[in-house]
This record gives C-alpha cells, structure tokens and sequence, in this order.
C-alpha cells in the first residue's frame, strides 16, 4: 500500500503577508489530517526570499496544538547549525505534546547561503564534518538512551523524558544522506523534488545495499519528496503551475523570489528559449488532472519499489494548493 504524505515549505507569494503564510501552513496541517494523509512535514530555509519557514520546532508546536492524529515532522532541522542536545530538548518538548506523533528529519544542508550560516552559527564551517558524530549523539538524547562510553556529556539528559521518542529521519539529495542513514539503521527521504530524481535511484539502492539493521528498524525505510499539482483539468492544472515553472526560470539565473500569480506568469512576454524551458518544465512536472498525477505518482512507488511519498505543492492561490491536496487523497481513497 502507497502512503502519501504532505511537505509545506511555506512559500511566500507577491502580495502575501508572510504571517498569513505561516498561518496558511498550520491550516494546510489540519486539512491533511482530515484527508487522511500520514505524515506532515515542514522545511527550514533562513534569509531565503521564497521560503519563509525558517524555525520548524515552533511552528510545529503550534500545528501540534491543532491536529490530533497525523504525524508531524521537520524536513528538516539542518543540523550543522546547532548542537544536538539542543534539537534534542526541542523535540523532546515536541513529543510532549504530540506523544507518538513527532518525525525529526535531519539535513546536513545549510538551507542558505555561506554568509547566513554564519550568522547562525559562528563555527558552521566546522559542523558539516562533525555531522555523523552529531547525528549519534542526537538520536541518543532524542531516545533516551546513553551516549558513547566515555562520552564527555554522557551525564547530560535531553529532558523532558517520556514513554515516546520522536523517529528519527535523514533527508537528503545526495548519496551522503544515504549512506549516513543506512550506517545508523533510519528511515530515509530523497528530495527528488529538488534534483528531478537526478541521483535518486541510485542514493535508494545505496541505502539499501548499505542498511544496517536497527532496532527501531530491522528493515530499510526508503521515500522520496516529489513535487505535484492537481486540478480538475489539465488547462487549470498548467494554468497554475506556470507560477512554478516562472519561478525557475528565475532560479535558473540564480534569483530567487517570492511567487507570483498564475495571471502574471500567464501574461508575460519571454524569449524562445524561456518558452522552450518552460515546456520543457510542463512535460516534466506531476500536473495536470488527478488521476494523471496520481498514474505518475504510483508509477514512480513501482519503480522504485517505495511505499511512501511526500507530496509538495506550489501555488499562489491557497485555495488551488488546498484542492490539489484534496484532489489527490481522494484519488487514492484515504480517509482520516
């Protein structure tokens, strides 16, 4: 059986308050809980013009304090930028309040430039080659469980305690993530939104070949973050995602931006070449009418021999990425 599970990055639009947008996530939250979707994720990005989520511990508390049943997790704290045994307290606080519901999901990526990594963290350079040493360390406050004999901190205690402990994700788009979470027996997620799959069946097959068996999870747990827009028809469905596509346009010259409206990426004049990328992206992306998204969807689960799927959707309107979301849980028959 597929499961589909839900990445809200907290995209800003031209036009929008980003506190609205903030509050369009935790509203997101609840309405994929009554979908039936089982994971919801949310992304850490900082000084980023396009996504504004930049502290996933708060916001989701506050999703927390909103929902009752779906699962709730970062995608992903990107560790470099703390130390362990505080991303530990911080989800420990998490589990409090949603016992048995919180995902960690751990990056190694900044998620932002040099400069802002220095801003958060004066010894970031140093971090990314500590990552693996951080990741032990973290898993085994987050748990519970003792650290490494001989430990320095061994004495020290991610506190509060409980009867839960939140799983334990790596994320990635790279072999490094895979290989890291094969090595310490967690579950996976490849971007693939962020690479076109570029890299992703071979960072999959490597997790699997290199797992090692953990007792949380005697067997490989591989999934992958694809992105996807669902409407009615084909014409509303490009109709929207030309927003999308416009913005990488964008990206492709190295500006970022917020998005814009499906009326101005629809309107505006571009080149032969622009023209011919973005249908280049409109053969390429998962849009169009449900059964068309979700055919695409689960013949990727098949391919790849995957059982869970992270959807996330771009949309200036909140109205047309909500109706995706409810488009596609009901294509693929989930209930709450």
């Amino acid at each position: 059986m597929l499961h589909l599970s839900v990445l809200d990055q907290s995209v800003a639009g031209v036009g929008k308050p980003h506190g609205q947008t903030i509050r369009d996530t935790v509203a997101m939250a609840e309405l994929c809980e009554s979908l039936g979707y089982k994971r919801f994720w949310v992304s850490e990005h900082h000084s980023h013009p396009t996504i504004i989520g930049t502290a996933p511990e708060i916001l989701l508390a506050g999703i927390a304090m909103r929902t009752e049943r779906i699962r709730l997790g970062s995608a992903g704290v990107m560790l470099p930028h703390y130390a362990p045994l505080k991303v530990a307290e911080q989800f420990r606080v998490l589990e409090a309040l949603a016992p048995g519901r919180i995902d960690l999901g751990l990056g190694r990526a900044p998620g932002s430039d040099g400069r802002t990594s220095l801003a958060l963290n004066p010894a970031a350079a140093e971090r990314p080659a500590q990552f693996p040493n951080d990741v032990q360390d973290l898993m085994a406050w987050v748990s519970g469980q003792p650290l490494a004999e001989g430990h320095p901190f061994a004495a020290v205690q991610a506190n509060p305690q409980g009867e839960t402990s939140p799983e334990v994700w790596m994320l990635g788009s790279s072999l490094y993530g895979a290989q890291v979470a094969a090595h310490f027996g967690l579950p996976y997620s490849f971007a693939w939104f962020f690479t076109q799959g570029q890299g992703g069946p071979e960072a999959i097959q490597i997790y699997r070949d290199r797992y090692q068996p953990s007792e949380r999870f005697p067997e490989p747990c591989p999934g992958i973050c694809v992105w996807a827009l669902a409407a009615e028809t084909e014409e509303e469905a490009h109709y929207h995602f030309a927003s999308r596509a416009r913005w990488q346009l964008y990206r492709d010259r190295g500006r970022y931006t917020a998005l814009e409206s499906a009326e101005t990426a629809n309107n505006a004049a571009y080149s032969e070449d622009e023209t011919a990328r973005m249908e280049d992206l409109r053969r390429t992306a998962m849009v169009g009418t449900p059964d068309t998204v979700a055919e695409r969807i689960r013949a990727l689960a098949k391919r790849l021999d995957i059982e869970e799927i992270a959807v996330v959707t771009w949309a200036h309107d909140e109205n047309v990425r909500r109706r995706s979301y409810e488009l596609l849980s009901a294509e693929f028959g989930m209930t709450a």
